[in-house]
């Protein structure tokens, strides 16, 4: 049911008029110097995971049953039948719920990467200067460690690699509310993403909602199973 999903959006410049043909209750996160109305400013650093895990931080105790994540134009890689339409992200959300499953990344494909990010397009000479981390590789495994204190796998497979994904309430908070603070503290470190950190989120969504509670009770140990 609708009453059931809220879409959060992390927004710069896009337009978002979408979100009113879209049929679920929705909360705009701006980062832009030309505001949304009604949206909630933040500051223009750390990515969409900036955002994300804000709004976790924020709302822990009152999220709702399912939080669809997704940038401002989610529509580029919903679908590899080419530019998806707001009647497609309706539908994906709305099984998504209809099913209740628990994380599902929302771009048409999935990544693999090394504890580098490798392969990564951040040294092609074309993307010189999109982002301040440009020549460098992304963090994978080190982020990774940082917030598992786990032995990280050689491979990932990223499930929202674009940023765009599904998630339950109860599968937020399978972490305690002090995981997703420490999460974005690292965030906070690196907040014109020149490290890289924000690109590391984006391959690690899938396991920091896997469920597995077992790597965070050496941080936090009284963390329920």
């Amino acid at each position: 049911m609708a009453d059931d999903v809220r879409v959060i959006v992390a927004r710069y410049r896009e337009d978002v008029s979408w979100l009113r043909e879209l049929g679920y209750p929705f909360l705009i996160y701006d980062k832009s110097d030309d505001p949304f109305p009604g949206a909630v400013p933040l500051p223009n650093i750390g990515r969409e995971a900036h955002t994300y895990l804000t709004h976790i931080v924020r709302e822990y105790d009152t999220l709702a049953p399912v939080t669809a994540f997704v940038q401002g134009d989610p529509f580029d890689h919903l679908s590899d039948h080419g530019r998806a339409t707001v009647d497609d992200l309706r539908r994906i959300i709305a099984d998504v719920a209809d099913r209740g499953t628990p994380f599902k990344g929302l771009a048409w494909f999935r990544l693999k990467c090394d504890g580098l990010g490798r392969p990564h397009d951040l040294r092609k000479p074309e993307n010189r200067g999109r982002w301040a981390g440009w020549g460098r590789d992304i963090p994978v495994a080190e982020i990774f460690g940082h917030l598992f204190q786990a032995e990280p796998p050689v491979q990932f497979i990223a499930r929202a690699a674009t940023g765009n994904f599904c998630v339950t309430r109860e599968r937020i908070r399978t972490r305690p509310r002090a995981f997703y603070e420490y999460a974005l503290s690292l965030v906070l470190a690196d907040p014109q993403d020149e490290n890289n950190t924000g690109h590391a989120f984006e391959r690690l969504w899938q396991l920091i909602f896997n469920g597995n509670a077992a790597w965070n009770r050496d941080r936090y140990p009284g963390t329920e199973a």
